[in-house]
C-alpha cells in the first residue's frame, strides 16, 4: 500500500561534489522500479571532470620512459681502458698540444688506446733522445719512412671513404648507422707532427667504420668484403705504430753498442758510418716489396702481420 502511494513521488537529495566543498543544488530524482515488485532509490552523483592532457602527449611521455633494450652506459669504454697498460710519460719533458677527440667505433677506440701513446713515446725517443747521440741523417731517414707509411694509410682511408660515399649516393642511402655505446671523448696530448698525423689517421679510420657497417646492413657490400677491407686498413694503421717501435728498438741497441765501445775501445769492430749506412738501407727497404717472410712482431695474436722493414732495422742494429 505504501509502495502504491509513493509511486510517482519526487524526492529531493542533497549531495556534495567529489572534488570540492561547494554543495550542489538540490535535485529531484525520480523513483524507478527495479526487479519484480521491488523499488529502490536511485542517486545521481555529480562528479567534476578532471582536465587531461592530449592522448598523443601522454603516449609520447610514456614511450620515452620505456626501455625495450638495455644499452651501454660506459662499460664498454671502461673495459677497453682497463685491458691496456698505462704508458709512463713522467720522463717526457716536451710540450704537447691538447686536441679534443672523439672515437665512436670499437675499432677506432681500441686502435687509439693500444697504439697512439706507445707511438708517441717511440717517436720521442727517435726524434729527441736518439738525435742527441746518433747521426741526424739517420734519424731523418727513419722519420721520412714513417711519414711515408702515414701518407699511404691516409690515401687508402680517403679512397675507402670516397668509395663508400659514392655507394651511398648510387643506392639512395640517406641514413648512417650509429653506435649505441658511449663514445670515447679524450683530450689527446700530441707531442710531434708525426703523432698529430697518426691521430688524423685514427680519426679517419673511426669515420670509415660506420660507413662500411651501413653498406653491409643494406647488402650493398657483402660481409666478407667488408671484413677484408676493414682488416687491410687496420693492418696499415698498425704498421705505422709497429714500425716506430721497431725503429726505436734498433736505435736503442745502437746507442747501447756505442756505450759499450766507449767503455772498452779495443772491442770496437767497425765505424759508426757502417751502422748509418745499414740503417739507411733498411729504411729504403720500406718502399720495396718484401723478399721473404719476416719474424712476427711482439704483438702477434692481435691480427698483426709481420713487417719486413722494422725487422731489418733491428737486425742491422745488432
Amino acid at each position: 500500500m505504501q509502495g502504491q502511494l509513493l509511486h510517482g513521488a519526487k524526492v529531493g537529495c542533497r549531495f556534495r561534489p567529489v572534488n570540492g566543498p561547494t554543495p550542489v543544488a538540490t535535485q529531484l530524482i525520480a523513483k524507478a522500479p527495479r526487479g519484480a515488485g521491488a523499488f529502490v532509490w536511485q542517486r545521481v552523483v555529480h562528479v567534476r571532470k578532471m582536465p587531461s592532457t592530449p592522448l598523443s602527449a601522454q603516449g609520447a611521455a610514456g614511450m620515452a620512459n620505456v626501455e625495450i633494450v638495455k644499452v651501454d652506459q660506459g662499460g664498454a669504454n671502461a673495459r677497453i681502458l682497463a685491458r691496456e697498460a698505462k704508458v709512463d710519460f713522467r720522463r717526457v719533458e716536451a710540450a704537447s698540444l691538447k686536441i679534443a677527440t672523439r672515437f665512436s667505433s670499437a675499432e677506432g677506440k681500441r686502435m687509439f688506446v693500444r697504439m697512439f701513446n706507445t707511438l708517441q713515446l717511440n717517436m720521442h725517443f727517435i726524434s729527441v733522445i736518439a738525435r742527441t747521440r746518433l747521426d741526424h741523417e739517420d734519424i731523418g731517414r727513419i722519420e721520412t719512412a714513417l711519414r711515408g707509411r702515414i701518407d699511404a694509410a691516409t690515401a687508402s682511408l680517403n679512397e675507402a671513404i670516397d668509395g663508400a660515399e659514392a655507394l651511398f649516393k648510387a643506392h639512395g642511402i640517406t641514413s648512417l648507422a650509429s653506435y649505441d655505446t658511449v663514445p670515447l671523448d679524450v683530450d689527446v696530448r700530441v707531442l710531434s707532427s708525426i703523432s698529430r698525423r697518426f691521430l688524423e689517421v685514427l680519426v679517419k679510420l673511426d669515420q670509415l667504420m660506420p660507413l662500411l657497417q651501413t653498406l653491409e646492413i643494406h647488402e650493398v657490400v657483402s660481409a666478407q668484403a667488408v671484413d677484408t677491407q676493414r682488416a687491410g686498413l687496420k693492418r696499415q694503421v698498425r704498421d705505422i705504430a709497429n714500425g716506430a717501435r721497431s725503429f726505436a728498438t734498433g736505435l736503442r741497441r745502437r746507442m747501447n753498442a756505442l756505450d759499450a765501445r766507449a767503455v772498452s775501445p779495443d772491442d770496437a769492430e767497425g765505424p759508426d758510418d757502417a751502422h748509418g749506412a745499414a740503417i739507411g738501407e733498411a729504411v729504403d727497404s720500406t718502399t720495396r716489396a718484401p723478399d721473404g717472410p719476416a719474424d712476427p712482431p711482439p704483438s702477434a695474436g692481435r691480427d698483426v702481420e709481420p713487417l719486413p722493414a722494422p725487422t731489418a732495422v733491428a737486425a742491422v742494429a745488432e
